[in-house]
């Protein structure tokens, strides 16, 4: 498991307007901490495939790009930690600019800039 990559993984349980269910997700944890089998929480981001809504936190993934099926977006502003149990299936690998993207969307959810 690497930062950039694309899993499935089951966000059950999730409450409020927290993304949950079945889903794409986009590791962004350091690959340091990735690597130790002992290490079992994994920051990711969200992937939705509802495009409607617009923002700085919001990057969007054409269809096909790192095994998407659909036209989506990464929720930056839901960063949030699953156990390795939660991932299902690995789906693929964003490109460097796109992981760009996110680690900026990231900085901006944080107010880290």
């Amino acid at each position: 498991m690497k930062r950039g990559e694309v899993y499935l993984a089951d966000l059950t349980p999730r409450s409020g307007s927290e993304q949950t269910g079945k889903r794409p997700v986009i590791v962004v944890s350091n690959d340091g901490f990735n690597s130790l089998a002992n290490w079992r929480s994994i920051i990711v981001i969200p992937v939705s495939t509802n495009r409607a809504r617009k923002g700085e936190t919001l990057v969007n993934i054409a269809k096909g790009v790192a095994g998407l099926a659909d036209d989506s977006v990464a929720l930056c502003h839901q960063i949030t930690t699953i156990d390795r149990s939660k991932f299902i299936n690995y789906l693929g690998e964003l490109p460097q600019a796109l992981m760009m993207d996110i680690e900026t969307a990231i900085k901006g959810a944080l107010d880290m800039d």
